[in-house]
C-alpha cells in the first residue's frame, strides 16, 4: 500500500541533500537548446525531472547516464519532428518551460498534463497567443497549440508565476528577430529569474534585465555546449534543518552559501526563530534547537516551496507566528494552505488558514494521526518530518509516490537517519 507510518524519534547523522531541481531543469534545457553534447552532472532521476527529458526527446533530444548514474548526456538529434506530444507528467515548470520553447521546433504540438497540472493557471501564455495568432485548444489533460512563436515585444504578467517569464527567456534568443519581456505589475519569485538568468550565461545566452521589469533579449543567439554540475537543493535541504531545529542533530552536506536559490532564505529563517545555524565544514550546515525558539511573520512571496515546511517548524515556536502572501499555494500540486492546515491539526497543532496567510500558535508536541499527503511531494515530507516531534505514531498516506515527483529518496534518507517505521 502506498502509505507509510513512522515512530516518533530525533534524527541524527549526515545527509547528501540532493541536487536542485530547478537548476536542473534549466541545465537539460540549456544543454539540450545547444545542439551539442554535454554532461550534466549530480543529477536526481525524479519524476519532475524525467518529464523534463521526456520533452526534449519529443523535440528530437537525447539522453543517457554514466555507468555509475552520476551524470546525465544531454544532446540534439535532428529528426524531423511531425506534431510532438510533450507529457509533462505533473511537473508545472516542465510545462510553463516548454510551451514557448516547442513552438520554435514545431508548429502542431500537445502538451499532456497529469494530476492537477492542467488545472494550474495558464493565462499569461494564453493572453500571448490571443495577441498573435496561435491558435490553442484545451481539452482536459491535453493542451493543443498551432502556431509559431515570432520576435517582438511580450508583455505579461507574472504574478502568478515567474517560470511564465523563464519559458519565454529560454526560446526568444533563438529567434530571428529581437525581442522584449514587459513584466506587468511584481514579478514573482524573483529569486528563480536570477537561477534562469545563470544558466542561461553559463551556456553562452545574454539577457539584459532592467530592475526585473524589462527583459531585453537578441535574437539569433546560440546556447553553447557547456559541461555543468548541478548544486544541492536548498527546498530540500529544508525539512533536514527543520528536524534538527526541532531537536535533532543532521548535518546537511552539499550546498552552497553563495547560491541565487530563493530558498537559501531557509538559514536566514532559522536564525530568526532563535535556532541556531552552524557550518561544520565547507558547504556543510546543521541547525540546533534552542529554548529562545519563538514566533516570526514570514513574507512567502519568494519563497512559496517552503510554506509547508516552515509551518511545521512554527508549530513548535513560542507564540503566534504568521506566513503572510501564500495565495499563490493554493494553486500548486494541492491547495497547500489547505492541506497543511488540515494535516497539522490532525497532528494537534494550533493552525489557521485564511485566504492567504497562515496563523499558527506554538505547541509543545503533537500526537500521532493518519493524515494525507495529498499527493504532494512537499505535503507528505513536512508531515514526516513533523513526526520527530509527535507524541505517537503517525501515518502518512499516499506518501511513497508523492515523494518520487523530487525526492525518491527522502524516506530512505529519512531512515539513514535513524528514522524508525513501524
Amino acid at each position: 500500500m502506498d502509505k507509510i507510518t513512522i515512530t516518533p524519534t530525533p534524527l541524527c547523522g549526515r545527509v547528501k541533500i540532493p541536487p536542485s531541481k530547478s537548476y536542473a531543469h534549466r541545465a537539460i534545457i540549456a544543454a539540450f537548446l545547444s545542439g551539442d553534447k554535454c554532461a550534466l552532472n549530480n543529477i536526481a532521476m525524479s519524476n519532475d525531472i524525467r518529464a523534463t527529458l521526456n520533452c526534449i526527446k519529443a523535440l528530437g533530444g537525447s539522453f543517457s547516464q554514466s555507468a555509475d548514474k552520476t551524470t546525465l548526456i544531454v544532446e540534439k538529434n535532428d529528426k524531423p519532428l511531425v506534431q510532438p506530444l510533450l507529457d509533462c507528467n505533473e511537473s508545472g515548470s516542465t510545462l510553463r518551460f516548454f510551451i514557448p520553447i516547442a513552438l520554435c521546433f514545431a508548429e502542431n504540438i500537445e502538451f499532456l498534463g497529469k494530476g492537477r497540472l492542467m488545472e494550474r493557471p495558464l493565462t499569461p501564455y494564453f493572453e500571448i497567443f490571443d495577441k498573435t495568432g496561435i491558435k490553442y485548444t484545451q481539452n482536459g489533460s491535453v493542451l493543443s497549440v498551432n502556431g509559431k512563436l515570432r520576435a517582438g515585444d511580450f508583455s505579461i504578467d507574472a504574478s502568478l508565476s515567474s517560470q511564465f517569464v523563464t519559458g519565454l527567456l529560454f526560446a526568444l534568443p533563438l529567434l530571428d528577430g529581437d525581442s522584449r519581456i514587459l513584466i506587468q505589475g511584481e514579478l514573482s519569485s524573483k529569486g528563480y529569474i536570477d537561477i534562469t538568468l545563470d544558466v542561461l550565461r553559463t551556456f553562452g545566452i545574454e539577457i539584459e534585465n532592467q530592475d526585473y521589469k524589462l527583459f531585453i533579449i537578441k535574437g539569433n543567439q546560440k546556447y553553447k555546449p557547456t559541461d555543468y554540475t548541478v548544486e544541492g537543493d536548498f527546498s530540500q535541504a529544508a525539512f533536514f534543518l527543520t528536524a534538527g531545529a526541532l531537536g535533532g542533530s543532521i548535518i546537511c552536506e552539499g550546498l552552497n552559501p553563495k547560491s541565487l536559490q530563493g530558498d537559501k532564505k531557509i538559514f536566514d529563517i532559522i536564525e530568526k526563530v532563535g535556532a541556531r545555524l552552524e557550518e561544520t565544514e565547507t558547504g556543510c550546515y546543521r541547525a540546533v534547537q534552542t529554548e529562545e525558539m519563538h514566533a516570526v511573520t514570514i513574507d512567502a512571496d519568494e519563497i512559496p516551496d517552503l510554506v509547508p515546511i516552515l509551518a511545521v517548524l512554527l508549530s513548535f515556536c513560542k507564540g503566534e507566528s504568521r506566513i503572510v502572501n501564500a495565495g499563490r499555494l493554493r494553486i500548486k500540486e494541492s491547495d497547500r494552505l489547505a492541506a497543511i492546515t488540515a494535516e497539522l491539526k490532525a497532528l494537534g497543532a494550533d493552525i489557521e488558514e485564511g485566504t492567504d496567510f497562515l496563523v499558527i500558535n506554538g505547541v509543545q508536541s503533537l500526537k500521532g494521526a493518519q493524515v494525507s499527503s495529498h499527493n504532494d511531494h512537499r505535503i507528505a515530507m513536512a508531515a514526516a518530518i513533523a513526526t520527530c516531534r509527535s507524541n505517537g505514531d503517525v501515518t502518512i498516506t499516499k506518501a511513497l509516490s508523492a515523494v518520487k515527483k523530487s525526492y525518491p529518496d527522502f524516506f530512505e534518507d529519512y531512515a539513514k537517519l535513524g528514522g524508525v517505521f513501524a
